[in-house]
């Protein structure tokens, strides 16, 4: 039984490891969805990726007419709940002219769950990694789904355009004061935090997104300096038990 799995993720462009929960490999196939928003793309390209023989393009293009938000991203279900241990992990890279002044948010992967029941908020992203400049930043967030608080982590490292980067997240998802909270880029620690609430106090699942959503169009209600089509692409995206599980230089 385990071998017809095994070959049924492989045509769906996944590969598993025995301690890994997912892993993509640059392709559409295997995701449980794909957000594309307004004039933004999602597209499986040949020409550019981290490890062969593809990755995925995520475009998206400035519209002043349009007050909605922009997410071009893939998406996995059930990537963890309150109470969870896992790594988590992928590689991406800016296009060669990317416009790192004026300094604007880009978000390149982010935890979200829907709380629409709740009728305090719709979709949710707990924990973020996303770019202010050429600054990497991350952050989690704490309390409950209405009375939220976030303990952003900036300046992480300097991102460059043009190269590959690496990004590893290890996360102990608890909201007892007890979990951590670290991350690696290109195989340097340069976050880690103990005995911190990490999570909001539900157990629902959440999403693991990995993409382009350029927020800073939305919330600055308007693109900052000249260039409104951003394009990122996205390779080798896993999660599991070990570093080795996540990381896009390991499997």
């Amino acid at each position: 039984m385990f071998g017809k799995i095994h070959a049924a993720l492989l045509a769906f462009g996944l590969t598993v490891q025995a301690s890994q929960l997912f892993s993509n490999t640059g392709t559409l196939s295997g995701w449980d969805s794909v957000n594309k928003e307004h004039q933004g793309t999602v597209q499986q390209v040949s020409n550019v990726f981290y490890e062969g023989p593809s990755s995925l393009k995520m475009t998206q293009i400035y519209d002043s007419s349009y007050s909605g938000r922009y997410h071009s991203e893939v998406v996995k279900n059930n990537v963890y709940k309150r109470g969870d241990t896992g790594f988590y992990g992928f590689a991406f890279r800016l296009q060669d002219d990317w416009q790192f002044s004026p300094a604007q948010s880009y978000n390149i992967a982010q935890f979200i769950a829907d709380f629409s029941d709740t009728g305090c908020d719709d979709y949710m992203p707990s924990s973020m990694v996303w770019l202010v400049g050429n600054q990497l930043y991350s952050r989690v967030k704490q309390g409950t789904i209405c009375n939220q608080k976030t303990v952003t982590f900036p300046s992480l490292a300097t991102v460059s355009a043009g190269v590959w980067h690496k990004i590893e997240i290890q996360a102990s998802w608890k909201t007892d004061g007890t979990g951590f909270y670290k991350v690696w880029f290109d195989g340097n620690k340069v976050k880690e935090i103990y005995n911190i609430d990490t999570t909001i106090a539900d157990d629902r699942y959440f999403q693991f997104r990995v993409g382009l959503y350029a927020n800073g169009w939305h919330d600055d209600n308007g693109l900052k300096g000249t260039q409104g089509t951003r394009q990122v692409w996205i390779d080798e995206v896993a999660a599991g038990s070990t570093y080795a599980d996540a990381d896009p230089a390991q499997w």
